[in-house]
């Protein structure tokens, strides 16, 4: 009886996270012009050759521009309605995407690939050193002999991990019908799960500036430390070949704000 309670609470913890994602359109807009990942992320494409499988791949960003690139692309997300939108951005010229509706703990594809990659901090929405082993699992089944997986999170440096828990202005963009969309973020660091709770709050301004509305948003970000990550990995096949502190490839530091991951398969998973 209480393992199923556990289940039932886990699911209900992995639902209520993704929140953040339930305005694809907003996601989109606020987003709109990031594409420091890319060139590193091609470039290995380029290198690995055959299926490339973008993991929690939301609305497409990186997949769909790899398709008109010409790598043959998988894109896996939890959100169904990210995956509606990225549907609906590549139907004219890519259709042949396949986008899949799955859970990347619980992968089930019919094929393997040289080259997984996971971008946008998506393995900071694995919470548990469970999730996490389901999460690494999961890849090196879909991975084959040598096979890369990419992936990055932000840093846990101190100025990360300590951020005042009074709300701060993060930045301003436009939405679809050009509005202008102040967002502020506040969080809160569990120093024992290492887990950071985010409070966001998106404010639409009239073009008096005045606000017209508010939305609101919560998201829990696990933080892993560069050794204990290493050592992670290491359980599940798969050694750090090369780590940086940013997509230009320049090696990891307190200065720099995120941890570039490229892992290589090597040995079967347990």
């Amino acid at each position: 009886m209480n393992h199923n309670v556990d289940i039932l609470t886990k699911e209900h913890m992995t639902m209520a996270n993704l929140e953040e994602y339930d305005h694809p359109d907003l996601y989109d807009a606020e987003n709109e012009g990031f594409d420091s990942d890319f060139a590193f992320i091609e470039k290995w494409a380029a290198l690995m050759g055959g299926t490339v499988i973008d993991l929690a791949c939301g609305t497409g960003r990186t997949t769909i521009p790899l398709a008109e690139r010409g790598y043959p692309m998988i894109g896996i997300d939890i959100h169904e309605g990210m995956l509606e939108r990225a549907r609906h951005k590549s139907a004219q010229e890519h259709s042949d995407i396949r986008f899949e509706l799955q859970n990347c703990e619980e992968l089930n594809l019919d094929v393997k690939s040289s080259l997984i990659f996971m971008v946008g901090n998506g393995f900071q929405h694995f919470l548990t050193n469970e999730s996490q082993d389901k999460l690494l699992d999961s890849v090196c089944k879909h991975l084959k002999e040598s096979g890369i997986f990419i992936f990055n999170t932000r840093f846990p440096n101190k100025e990360e991990l300590l951020a005042p828990a009074e709300e701060e202005y993060w930045k301003t963009y436009k939405d679809e019908q050009g509005k202008e969309i102040d967002v502020y973020t506040k969080s809160d660091y569990d120093a024992l799960t290492q887990v950071q709770d985010y409070e966001i709050s998106r404010r639409l301004k009239r073009e008096d500036g005045t606000v017209q509305s508010v939305y609101q948003s919560r998201i829990k970000l696990r933080y892993t430390y560069p050794m204990e990550m290493e050592r992670t990995l290491a359980r599940h096949g798969l050694k750090v070949i090369e780590l940086y502190g940013d997509w230009e490839e320049n090696p990891p530091a307190d200065s720099k704000p995120e941890l570039i991951y490229v892992c290589q398969k090597e040995k079967e998973c347990m």
